[in-house]
């Protein structure tokens, strides 16, 4: 037994999408995703979307990443093995330089491809949208908007009639 996910509405343009998502926005939605085969400019802010954390996060932990890497560096040359190697002192940051940064990056690096994962809810091997016939053209030449029923706003008639009042050429329902 298939349980009902939302809405599909589809679209001919981008200029149609773009209003029809600064539309939802303001109808008051939060559960719903615009879905388009290239990145059009300002829908973000259309679709009323906060921005993300995820540079913070890679920040502070690149920064952290340099850190753990300068003190353990200084840890393991001068105080665990304190070795004299071609007559340099045990204490040389010219020495610590490639590995101090190549630990920044590879923290940074990581922090933000697991974040973007994570922050995008994957992975996600099965979405409701993939049954739907119409939105395999979601990579050559259409538009979409999915309203989700699990938004707290959802009503079906209201949402269909929203949807087809935008200009979309087609809704359709979405089973999970």
């Amino acid at each position: 037994m298939s349980t009902k996910f939302g809405l599909l509405a589809e679209y001919e343009n981008p200029a149609q999408l773009y209003a029809a998502c600064e539309r939802v926005r303001d109808a008051g939605y939060t559960k719903w995703d615009a879905c388009s085969p290239f990145a059009v400019h300002g829908l973000d802010r259309a679709m009323g979307l906060k921005p993300s954390t995820l540079p913070w996060w890679v920040l502070g932990i690149g920064v952290a990443g340099s850190i753990f890497m300068f003190f353990f560096q200084i840890w393991s040359m001068v105080y665990a093995y304190p070795f004299v190697l071609a007559g340099k002192p045990l204490f040389s940051i010219p020495a610590y330089v490639p590995c101090w940064y190549e630990a920044t990056v590879l923290s940074a690096c990581l922090t933000a491809f697991f974040g973007n994962w994570a922050l995008s809810g994957l992975p996600r091997y099965h979405h409701p949208a993939f049954s739907s016939k119409s939105f395999a053209r979601v990579t050559d030449d259409k538009f979409f908007i999915m309203i989700e029923r699990r938004d707290p706003q959802f009503d079906q008639a209201a949402a269909e009639a929203l949807l087809k009042d935008t200009g979309a050429s087609s809704v359709e329902e979405l089973e999970d």
